[in-house]
C-alpha cells in the first residue's frame, strides 16, 4: 500500500506520533518542552524517524534531512542538561533547535504524502509541482513566523521573570 516497505512503515509509523505531540506542545507552551512526558515520547519518536530514514531513504537530501534531524534533537534536548552554562542563551537555542527539527520532520511528510496519497493516482507526480511547491513554501513561511512567535514569548517571559525579581511590575 501506497508503495512503503515494511521497514518504510516502521519508520513512518514510528515518526508520526511526533507530528501531533508537537502540535500539542506548540498550543499549550508555545514551544516544545523536552522535560516533560510529551517531550520525551517526541524525542523517542523523533529519533526513530531521523535513524530509520538511513535505511529507507531514496534520495541523497534524505540522508541530510536524517543527519541534520539528529544533531539538532541531540543538540535541543542536550542544552537543557547544560542550562546554567548557556545562560538566557540555552533557552532560545533549545526552542530553535527543537523546532527546526518539527519543520525538518514535517518537509518530508508533506512531501511524501502528496507523492504517495491518493494510492495509486497522488496529488502530486512532479517534483516542480505549484501544489508541491506552495506547500513546501507554507513550512517556510510557518517556520519564519513560528519562531519569530516564540523568541518574542521567550524574550516577554524572561522580561518579566527578570522585572518579577527586582520588584518591579509590568504593564
Amino acid at each position: 500500500m501506497f508503495g512503503i516497505s515494511p521497514l518504510g512503515w516502521v519508520h513512518t509509523l514510528g515518526s508520526l506520533p511526533a507530528i501531533p505531540l508537537a502540535i500539542y506542545m506548540f498550543a499549550r507552551h508555545g514551544r516544545i518542552v523536552p522535560r516533560s512526558a510529551p517531550g520525551a515520547l517526541y524525542f523517542v519518536s523523533m529519533l526513530i524517524g531521523g535513524t530509520t530514514v538511513f535505511l529507507v531513504a531514496r534520495e541523497p537530501i534524505s540522508y541530510g534531512i536524517g543527519a541534520a534531524t539528529i544533531l539538532l534533537l541531540v543538540a535541543g534536548y542536550g542544552i537543557g542538561r547544560r542550562m546554567s552554562q548557556f545562560g538566557r542563551a540555552g533557552i532560545y537555542l533549545e526552542t530553535i533547535f527543537l523546532t527546526l527539527t518539527t519543520i525538518l520532520l514535517m518537509v518530508p511528510s508533506v512531501s511524501e504524502t502528496l507523492r504517495r496519497v491518493p494510492d495509486g493516482h497522488p496529488l502530486v507526480t512532479d517534483p516542480k509541482s505549484p501544489l508541491l511547491l506552495v506547500s513546501l513554501a507554507s513550512l517556510v513561511v510557518m517556520l519564519i513566523v513560528g519562531l519569530t512567535v516564540q523568541i518574542l514569548q521567550l524574550r516577554r517571559r524572561s522580561r518579566f521573570a527578570h522585572d518579577s525579581s527586582q520588584g518591579g511590575t509590568t504593564a
